[in-house]
């Protein structure tokens, strides 16, 4: 037993002092993310004035067994976007547009990221003007729920995925 406290306490040493353990603690700018997955603020393209209110504790929508965290669920969001949605009648514009973004505690979204890929799940670059359109819809969505478990409450990860078709809106997931 003592060791095994003598293998962990060196292992921990060692990566204190070696490389700092960038890939599993450090926040302060490494070049790793905390967790696979997460979404470093880029003062080039995020919100400024958002805040997420424990940097070391975001979440995925799913922990928190509510489904997606719409206030209204998929109806409401589906109708949102078939309401405001200007179609681009364009044939090459066919695939799906991943937008994923951080919503915080008191349910203000920030930090957006988009990906793009066609249908093979090949990278795919989309008319910007139909990037530029489904990000700003999604920015202006109000209604995403507070995170909560066991009365306290989180930021977590959220995305939405835009099947395209011709330059037309066919569904949204998830």
């Amino acid at each position: 037993m003592r060791n095994l406290i003598y293998l962990l306490v060196f292992l921990l040493l060692s990566c204190a002092f070696v490389n700092g353990c960038k890939h599993t603690l450090d926040t302060s700018g490494s070049n790793y993310p905390r967790h696979v997955g997460d979404i470093a603020f880029d003062a080039g393209r995020d919100d400024a004035t958002f805040r997420l209110c424990d940097e070391n504790r975001a979440k995925q929508y799913y922990n928190f067994q509510k489904g997606l965290m719409f206030k209204g669920e998929k109806d409401d969001l589906d109708r949102y976007f078939k309401e405001h949605f200007q179609v681009q009648k364009k044939k090459k514009e066919t695939g799906y547009i991943t937008i994923r973004f951080v919503v915080n505690c008191e349910g203000k979204t920030g930090m957006f990221r988009v990906k793009g890929i066609d249908f093979d799940y090949k990278m795919k670059q989309f008319d910007s003007k139909m990037i530029e359109q489904l990000l700003l819809l999604t920015q202006k969505l109000d209604g995403w729920m507070i995170g909560e478990i066991d009365g306290k409450v989180y930021d977590y990860y959220q995305y939405l995925t835009f099947k395209i078709e011709n330059g037309q809106l066919i569904e949204i997931m998830p």
